[in-house]
């Protein structure tokens, strides 16, 4: 079960950065803002309108942090694997290496 949840919640959080990393919704945030702010005469800039933003921002920002954790552990994760290949690669370029030099080393004091 928990990898279940794991599974969906990874793809989700994908999904959802993938979209919202989008000018698109970049640009249907801006005018969300627009139009609360051309809203403001309407509803007399009331304690409620100015509520509206506040709890949307504040909701919007407290999910997003998990987002950005989960795409942050994401990143590292595949970072660190990355590096592992490289490391084995040069091990195994640094043990070619040595090996090189030894049979050149061998081919000197023969000659």
């Amino acid at each position: 079960m928990k990898k279940f949840i794991t599974n969906r919640f990874e793809r989700l959080a994908e999904w959802i950065s993938d979209n919202l990393g989008h000018p698109y919704a970049f640009m249907a945030a801006c005018l969300f803002v627009f139009v609360w702010a051309v809203t403001g005469p309407v509803f007399q800039f009331s304690d409620t309108w100015q509520l509206v933003i506040n709890t949307g921002t504040t909701i919007c920002t407290f999910l997003m942090v998990f987002l950005l954790q989960n795409t942050g552990n994401r990143t590292i994760d595949e970072m660190e694997e990355r590096l592992r290949a490289m490391e084995n690669t040069n091990r195994e370029l640094l043990h070619e290496i040595r090996g090189l030099r030894q049979e050149r080393i061998g081919l000197k004091e023969a000659a």
